[in-house]
């Protein structure tokens, strides 16, 4: 259930990003040239940074809202802190997930006969 429920938010990310700013092509559709598809920075290591990128930022973001309502600023409310923290949460949760498969694969594939 737990994972079912990382997968529905991992998909929510997913889907805020354009394929063409995930580098991705819907299907049927015209490759680019060598040229233009590396320029463009895509594939997987580009979209696994920018996630990165993007749970840091949440995370400053939290930190951020958290000392400002420490210090009693009027106007940050404190449920606007509370979601930015839950959203830190989920991101760095969902990140510790895609680590945890990628080096369970990275295990089993080194593990494996040739």
């Amino acid at each position: 259930m737990r994972d079912r429920s990382i997968l529905a938010t991992m998909e929510l990310r997913l889907n805020t990003v354009t394929p063409s700013a995930a580098g991705l092509r819907p299907a049927g559709t015209a490759r680019p040239a060598a040229g233009v598809d590396a320029a463009a920075g895509g594939g997987f290591s580009s979209a696994l940074s920018g996630a990165l990128r993007e749970v840091s930022n949440a995370q400053n973001e939290s930190s951020r809202l958290q000392k400002e309502v420490q210090m009693e600023n009027p106007q940050v409310s404190l449920e606007q802190t509370m979601v930015a923290i839950q959203k830190a949460q989920v991101g760095f949760q969902a990140t510790l997930h895609v680590r945890n498969r990628l080096v369970q694969a990275y295990t089993d594939i080194m593990n494996m006969q040739v």
